[in-house]
């Protein structure tokens, strides 16, 4: 079969609490979300007809995000203010220095702060 590129997205969990900081509403206040996060990559399919094992991206969410973030208090683990925002960036960070296959890059995040509020963050945004 002829290589060509392809997007593939996994989708994570997890749960942290967190408060905004100068923030006036509600979210001043100590809260927490169950997040959703959907991580996308995109490369040519290699001999094996894959752009990345989605167990091999799912290694590297567990290990470098999910273990720093998961069911924490993320005031005390960033040195920022952890709006939904920020904390998209900072995950786009932690994956893309992991991403150890020349043949394939982060392409898109997407972070679910609640069922109808998220981020999105594209490749064209962090260059």
């Amino acid at each position: 079969m002829e290589s060509r590129r392809v997007s593939i997205t996994k989708i994570f969990t997890f749960d942290s609490a967190h408060r905004l900081i100068d923030y006036q509403g509600k979210c001043k206040n100590i809260h927490g979300h169950t997040y959703k996060l959907e991580i996308t990559v995109k490369g040519f399919t290699d001999n094996n007809g894959l752009v990345m094992d989605f167990h091999d991206l799912d290694d590297i969410v567990s290990n470098q995000v999910l273990s720093q973030i998961d069911h924490l208090y993320l005031n005390e683990v960033f040195d920022f203010n952890p709006t939904c925002e920020n904390i998209g960036i900072w995950i786009w960070h932690e994956v893309a220095k992991h991403m150890h296959n020349q043949s394939s890059s982060m392409e898109k995040l997407v972070l679910w702060e609640t069922p109808t509020s998220y981020i999105t963050i594209n490749k064209e945004d962090m260059i």
